[in-house]
Order: structure tokens, then sequence, then C-alpha cells
């Protein structure tokens, strides 16, 4: 066993003998761990006992550590919230996390007199209600959809008076009560959505128990138009009911988890049961879980799950128990404000539903697996397609795509999108705040791109960037360059090239939208593909994503500067002030809602400033 690094034995005996967090860099100053310590000095100096290096995933960072850091927290508790939010943000390679770590979506109830129910992907504390995470976007409209039938709340962005003149389209389909044209006030919508609320918490009888009231009612008044809606509504939800499965005669509250593993790959299932009912359930996938245990694994997927859940139930079914669950139970009970309990049944119903769940689980891996090999069978086929057509040295593992965004030279943005083996590899993708161009100006805005991209490739190459964020994405030079357009913009791109000395070792192309044509460099004509070749299908997925990728970041940028404008107008908000509140409250609809003395919450915000804001809004 190889002596740690001078650097790493100073730092070693430095070790406090406190709670905390330790991170582990490797010589490029990237993280390559993060862990968790009630005693940092004992944890951290027993990854390099011999007894540690007995395991070949230890063996393997230790090897690899260069550098060690660590933040002091008050508990082990602290620990954990602070170790979930590193992992997270550094993703490091040796640490057990969940795949494609986006911020996955959520259904929100908004908080304001009338509430709409939308979907998001960011939980705020802005007084909404929230139900989530989920995996599927697709099956989360579904919902949705089904929610806005049953519960017909409005999706428009009108000022609600209650008296316009006429309702929209949805009004006449039944999907809005039509609050706009005083159809409903205040009380009855907010009843109906206290309704939705109930029903997403699983509280299906107490909502049906409801609607008959109002049925009953609404008939008693003589007002049979709503008495049939109730009653629509009714059958409606009862038709739903017919579907959940009844899991308990008892109102449990529990999610029960279950763990599937193959090949280094792993899948963890989670049923939502509410109230005895089994509401639906989702799987979610791991990275870094080749050589850990199943309790490493299972603990590792608790901390980050509940970090960004919406609800934590009373009771956590798990299929054996995890480390350190006396400190994750101590988490769960502040994160819940009550009791929480990570039970293992042996028997009975319990036992039954973690058997079921199991059983999904490996079924769920199962079918991951297939459409893994299914679509690198199809990329490998695309690439080998692009290497003979482009004349290639090897198939180009590593594509990097670039685009340009902007609205009439307002806020231009450029984007970098990049694939590896035919899939998207997000954590590499950078976007680019346009800086020395004025005004619209398309070939100017890619050559600073394009500049500044191997910019920092020559950085860090040098050892001059060494330690900033992402640079392992900086260092990689891409087996195939797109840029996002014809002729014009791949001259820009071969330009930039030459400039940096890497016209011979980067390929480079244009792919122009209009008729989807692929330029190569020194040829007028474009390159005579199908539309339908499996390899012009690889670059315009490439190249759509890395156009949807800069249109997402200019459209955040100008709806940024349109809450800016709007701040801006109200005497005593400067630059400071307007940061202050937007990253407070979110949107504009937030601080428009929001009473005097939420604003005085926001730092630099006086008494006399927070009715001057209610008053320019009420106005």
């Amino acid at each position: 066993m190889k002596p740690p690094r001078p650097a790493v034995q100073q730092k070693l005996a430095l070790l406090p003998e406190h709670p905390g967090v330790y991170l582990m860099h490797n010589r490029q100053g990237t993280v390559i761990y993060v862990g968790k310590a009630i005693n940092l000095a004992q944890r951290v100096r027993s990854y390099f006992h011999a007894s540690a290096q007995e395991h070949p995933k230890t063996r393997r960072l230790v090897a690899e550590i260069a550098d060690l850091e660590w933040i002091l927290t008050d508990s082990e508790v602290e620990a954990l919230i602070l170790e979930a939010n590193l992992i997270k943000r550094y993703r490091p390679r040796y640490n057990v996390r969940l795949k494609d770590d986006k911020r996955y979506p959520y259904l929100k109830v908004t908080a304001e007199p009338f509430p709409k129910v939308l979907i998001t992907r960011q939980m705020a504390a802005d007084g909404g209600r929230y139900f989530g995470p989920f995996t599927s976007t697709r099956s989360l409209r579904e919902t949705l959809d089904l929610l806005r039938k049953l519960f017909p709340f409005r999706t428009c962005n009108r000022t609600i008076t209650g008296h316009d003149r006429r309702a929209c389209l949805y009004y006449d389909l039944k999907l809005c009560l039509g609050p706009c044209i005083g159809a409903v006030d205040q009380a009855q919508y907010e009843q109906m959505i206290a309704q939705l609320v109930r029903f997403m918490g699983g509280e299906t009888e107490a909502v049906m128990d409801d609607l008959k009231q109002q049925v009953t009612a609404a008939a008693a008044r003589l007002d049979f138009e709503r008495a049939a809606q109730y009653r629509d509504r009714y059958r409606a939800l009862q038709q739903v009911m017919e579907r959940q499965r009844i899991i308990s005669t008892t109102a449990l509250n529990q999610d029960v988890i279950a763990l599937a593993r193959d090949e280094g790959n792993a899948c963890v299932e989670v049923f939502f049961v509410r109230h005895g009912k089994l509401l639906g359930r989702e799987y979610f996938v791991l990275e870094g879980t080749s050589h850990a245990d199943e309790q490493e694994v299972m603990a590792a997927f608790l901390q980050q799950f509940y970090t960004n859940a919406a609800t934590v139930p009373p009771e956590i079914l798990l299929p054996e128990q995890v480390a350190g669950a006396e400190v994750l139970e101590s988490w769960l009970r502040s994160r819940r404000g009550d009791v929480v309990y990570l039970h293992v049944p042996h028997n009975g119903p319990g036992r039954d539903l973690l058997d079921l769940a199991a059983d999904n689980a490996a079924e769920t891996l199962r079918q991951l697996k297939a459409q893994w090999a299914l679509d690198k069978h199809r990329s490998e086929a695309a690439l080998r397609e692009l290497q003979t057509a482009l004349g290639l040295a090897r198939p180009p593992v590593r594509m990097e795509c670039y685009d340009i965004s902007t609205t009439q030279g307002v806020e231009v943005v450029g984007s970098m999108v990049v694939f590896e083996h035919g899939s998207p590899r997000k954590s590499d993708y950078r976007r680019f705040r346009i800086r020395t161009v004025t005004g619209q100006d398309d070939f100017a805005s890619m050559a600073e791109v394009l500049t500044r991209r191997f910019d920092r490739w020559q950085r860090v190459t040098a050892g001059s960037l060494k330690g900033s964020r992402g640079t392992q994405a900086w260092a990689k030079l891409p087996d195939l360059l797109v840029v996002d357009g014809g002729k014009g913009q791949l001259a820009v791109a071969v330009s930039v090239l030459e400039r940096f000395g890497l016209r011979e070792r980067v390929p480079v192309v244009g792919l122009a939208k209009r008729y989807e044509e692929l330029y190569l460099p020194g040829r007028s004509a474009p390159l005579p593909l199908r539309a339908d070749e499996p390899a012009i299908l690889l670059l315009r997925r490439l190249r759509d994503e890395a156009h949807r990728f800069a249109i997402t970041y200019h459209r955040q940028r100008r709806r940024k500067r349109g809450l800016a404008s709007q701040l801006d107008a109200i005497p005593g908000i400067g630059p400071v002030k307007r940061k202050a509140l937007l990253r407070h409250f979110r949107t504009l609809d937030a601080i428009r809602h929001a009473d005097e003395s939420a604003l005085c919450q926001v730092p630099g915000i006086s008494h006399t400033l927070a009715a001057a804001i209610k008053q320019y809004f009420d106005s």
C-alpha cells in the first residue's frame, strides 16, 4: 500500500475530532468523493488503514486522492444535509447518486386568491402546495389533465374580478368554473381547490362525501345546474376510486421502497401509500453503485430523495435496515415536523408490499436495460455511419453542438451541448451570455462562444484553470464539432479552430435548419445524406437539443429583464433591492401577492418601502 501524498498527509494530521463533511479531490482539483462523519479525524484517516484497502472501491478512491477539504457542522444531522447538497452540486464519481439528477417535476397549487395548478421543477417557500417529485413529465401531464376534469381549475393569467364580460373557451368546455365572470365566488372556488389537495393526499372518500353534500345542498336551493355539475364530478371521482388499489383497511400513510440491482445497475422503486390506498409509484436509477453494498445504496437514496420530496410520510418501509438509521430518522423528523419511522417488516401486509415493490423494481430494471441496449445499438450504428460519411479516423464518441439564441439582438446567448456515445451528457452542457457583440450578429456571437470554449481548453491544459468548476469538461476536445447553421457559421468555426491550432485535431460540420443540409469545410455543396438516415437523425437530435438549451436560457434572461423593468419602476427599488426581492420570492406574482410583513423579511426592504411596493401593485 502506497503512503498518502505529502499534501494529504499534512491534512490528515490537521483533521479535527468534530462532526462535519469531508471532500476528496483528485490531481485536477475535481471533487471525487463527499462523505459525512461524527468524528472527521477518525473517519477520514480510516480510509488509509490497511484493512480499508481490501475493498476495491476504497483502494481506487485512495489512489486518486490528491487533496482534502472539510466543513465543520454542529451535528451529524447537519452534516447529512450538507453532504446531500454537496453530492447534488459536485456529482462525485465515487458517491452513490441519482442518475440524471435534474430537477424532477412537481405538481404545484399556487398561493393566490384563485389558485392555479401547474407543473414546476422547483419548490419555493412561496406558500404554494407541492406534490412530488415525479420522474415522468408525461405521466404528470396526464395526471394534470385528469385533475382538471375532476376539479376545473383556471389556467389563465387574468386578474380575477368576477366582472369580465366573457369567459374563455375552457368555461364552455367545463374545464374551468369561470370565476372571471362571477360564475363562482372565491369561497366556492377555494372549496374546490381544497378538494383537489385532499384528493392528491389520498383522502378520496372525504372528497366524495363533500361532493355528495354539495349535490344535496344545491338541489335543496333548486340550483339544479350546479347540482348536476357536482353529480358529474362525483361520478368521475367514483371511476377513479375503482382503479385505486386498496392496500389496508387502516388509514396508513407510507412510502414503500425496494431496490433491484444487476450488472452494476441499480433501480429503486417507491410505492406511495396514502390513507391505505396505493396512489402511485415512481422509479429512480442510481449511479456509482458497482462496489457499494445495499445498505450504503439505500441510505444514499433516502438522503437524496427526501431532500427533494414535497412530503415525508410517518412510516417508510425498507427491505433491510440501513447504516446510520437513527441519524436519518432524526433528519426526516426535522423535515416532516413529526415522528418518522424507518421500518423493516419481516411478515404480514408490509412484507407483501415490499415484495411487490421489489418485483416491480426488478421488472423496471429489466425493461430499462433492454431499452439502453437498443439505444446503444442504434447510436453505435449512427456513429459508424457518421464516421464513414465524414471520413473520420474513428467514430465521433464525443460530439459538441453550438447554437445562438436572441430576439432582435436582445439578451443574446449561446449554448454548448454535449453527446457522448450518442446520448446527452448534461453535466458537460454550458451556456454563454454574449459579452462583446452589440445587436444581432450571429456570426460574431458564434465566434465569441467558440473562442471562450477553446480558451478554457487551452488554460486547463496549461494548468492555469486548475480547480475551477467543470475543468474536466473543458479539458476534453470533441471528436466532432457541430454548429447550427450553414456555410457562414461553419466558416466562423473553422477560423476559431485555426486560431487555437486545432483545425487538424477537431473535425467540424455545419447543420443548416431549412433543408437539414450538412456542410463540410472546403465543399460548396452540402453532403448528400438522406433526411431519414440514422447519422442525420442523430445530428438533428444533437442540434435540436442545443437549440432547446439556448432558447430556454434566452427566455430566462428575457423574463428576468421583464421582471427587473417592472420592479425598477417602483421608487426606492434599485439593482440590489430588486435582486434581493427576486431571490426571495422567485416570481413577480409572488411579490405582487405578498403582504407588507412578508416583504419586510427581504434584506433591505423597510416598512416604508414595503408599503410603497404594495401600493404600486395594488394600483
